[in-house]
């Protein structure tokens, strides 16, 4: 089975029951394998992919997100079965053109309806829609604060390609690629700031600090920053040097 992006230059717009059929997914998904991630791992993962330097094929990212081995004949070994693998990549692949195509607008406000916008869920907000019986359900595990899932899943991308996310010898651009990265880092940390914010859904209690807001604004444009360096620097090319010696000619590669 091939595995494959197929780009278009005008995705159909994801839906809230889209985003719910992966989650589905996902939840089956982690009845074989509990370390499987939840979209918004995912969604931050993706946007990492798609603003790195270089292209990474399905067929090397997939065991990185998932867990499993990519290519044949082992790239089913965590779905149930070919119909759902099929439909999680068309989802996927729908999802990527999205992002991607919003990551390529010339946009200045986050009310351009042409700006990328995170899948992400305020998970504290909904705690505290809970009933204190649900509440008592959970235990005392800790509630990822706002958008700390997406940035996780962004950085995990990120780290796991190391040589794809170096500093360029630009020093321009190095210092916007730290720049930007370190607004992502940020928002990894929990909000341990004063809730003043509401979430975004009518009559949802405060779950939010006002910093918080404004980081995770600064991490969707530090996602444009990134974007825009690797797209102008390009992948790196490889020179080959021929140094001859004695008795034999030795090819030596650098990258750039």
């Amino acid at each position: 089975m091939m595995i494959e992006h197929k780009l278009s230059a005008t995705p159909l717009p994801m839906t809230s029951d889209d985003f719910d059929t992966l989650d589905v997914i996902l939840d089956d998904l982690r009845t074989r394998d509990d370390e499987t991630p939840q979209w918004e791992f995912c969604e931050g993962f993706m946007a990492a992919l798609i603003c790195c330097r270089r292209l990474i094929p399905p067929s090397e990212y997939l065991p990185e997100l998932l867990g499993i081995e990519a290519h044949e004949p082992n790239v089913l070994a965590l779905f149930a079965d070919d119909a759902q693998f099929e439909r999680f990549m068309a989802l996927w692949t729908q999802r990527w053109n999205e992002v991607a195509i919003a990551l390529q607008a010339d946009v200045e406000s986050f009310d351009d309806e042409r700006a990328y916008q995170p899948e992400v869920m305020d998970l504290r907000a909904a705690v505290a829609a809970l009933t204190p019986e649900q509440r008592a359900e959970m235990g005392d595990a800790p509630v990822p604060s706002f958008g700390q899932i997406w940035a996780i899943g962004f950085m995990c991308a990120v780290e796991s390609w190391p040589d794809e996310w170096a500093a360029p010898r630009d020093r321009e651009a190095a210092k916007v690629l730290e720049e930007a990265l370190q607004c992502i880092v940020t928002l990894t940390e929990d909000d341990t700031d004063p809730i003043t914010v509401a979430g975004s859904e009518e009559g949802c209690e405060r779950s939010m600090s006002e910093q918080r807001l404004n980081a995770f604004a600064d991490a969707i444009w530090a996602v444009y920053d990134l974007s825009d360096v690797w797209r102008s620097i390009g992948p790196r090319v490889e020179t080959v040097y021929r140094v001859a010696s004695q008795s034999t000619e030795v090819k030596v590669k650098y990258s750039s």
